[in-house]
């Protein structure tokens, strides 16, 4: 191997084509620089340069070597400060995964402005469900994660709550109960219910029926939908009702009636968090850079 020194005194000579000049501008004595030129040349297997008493020049492969050595240096310089410029923070990549975020604009506003503050940062943006989330963020196939509970504990999975918001119950149009304008949990007893399944994200699932049980009954979940907006169609087409977020009825239909709920439940069963993850093993200061601008960008919860 040829050491960076090595190369950096052999530029200094070449650009000098001169021996004590060399020296002076690399602060070291004449001697021991002819002895590095030497142990280069040795190790290139051909003579980089032509000396005389009166003169150095460059060999045809010192022409050529010159080219290679400032390349490298060049190459190795910018690979340093691009290092350090990931070291702070300032340049890198991050994949995130999510949910349906498209509803939560403080967070969509928050992610904006850390994009149009750090131009080096580029992004891989990936669409999974709670499950799917923990496992690559333990994976370390991911950075952080926008997601549910995950209903378990994750060893080393630190969660910061972004978001919260209560739950609401999705009729088809024309349900018997269209015109209250709140409905007590209790009185869907008897409906069909949608929901997504268990293995995609046992929190929110979990909490769902912990919610029903509230009300004293068991739900009668006939149909499962892997996306919130699957969910709202099945509804829609009249495959039960669906107890969802608030911030899923912005969404303006009139084959589906969204209605606040009345239920006798803590906030911690009535209310739906949404939670950003990582996995605080893996060091990252991108990845902390961003946990840190979304948290003073978000409303507290």
């Amino acid at each position: 191997m040829i050491e960076t020194r090595l190369l950096q005194q052999f530029v200094a000579v070449a650009e000098e084509l001169h021996f004590n000049r060399a020296a002076e501008r690399l602060h070291m004595a004449q001697p021991p620089l002819s002895q590095a030129i030497r142990k280069l040349e040795s190790a290139v297997g051909a003579p980089l340069f032509v000396r005389t008493n009166r003169s150095v020049s460059l060999t045809p492969a010192g022409v050529a070597f010159l080219v290679t050595a400032r390349s490298t240096l060049r190459a190795l310089e910018e690979g340093v400060a691009q290092t350090r410029r990931v070291a702070e923070g300032i340049e890198g990549h991050l994949t995130l995964t999510f949910i349906n975020i498209a509803p939560y604009t403080p967070l969509l506003r928050a992610l904006r402005g850390f994009r149009h503050a750090s131009p080096g940062i580029s992004f891989t943006m990936v669409e999974a469900t709670t499950q799917e989330q923990v496992i690559a963020l333990e994976e370390g196939r991911a950075d952080i994660g926008f997601m549910r509970t995950p209903g378990t504990s994750v060893p080393h999975l630190r969660m910061a709550t972004v978001s919260s918001e209560p739950i609401v119950v999705a009729l088809p149009a024309g349900h018997r109960l269209e015109a209250a304008p709140t409905i007590a949990l209790e009185l869907l007893k008897d409906d069909a219910f949608v929901a997504s399944p268990r293995t995609l994200g046992k929190g929110f699932h979990d909490q769902l029926l912990s919610l029903c049980h509230a009300a004293g009954f068991v739900p009668n979940i006939v149909q499962h939908g892997r996306q919130m907006q699957t969910l709202i169609a099945l509804v829609a087409a009249g495959f039960g009702v669906a107890l969802l977020p608030a911030s899923l009825a912005t969404n303006a239909r009139t084959d589906v009636v969204f209605r606040p709920l009345e239920v006798d439940a803590s906030d911690a069963l009535s209310r739906l968090d949404l939670f950003m993850a990582w996995n605080e093993t893996r060091a990252s200061a991108i990845r902390d850079r961003l946990i840190q601008a979304v948290l003073e960008t978000l409303p507290s919860p």
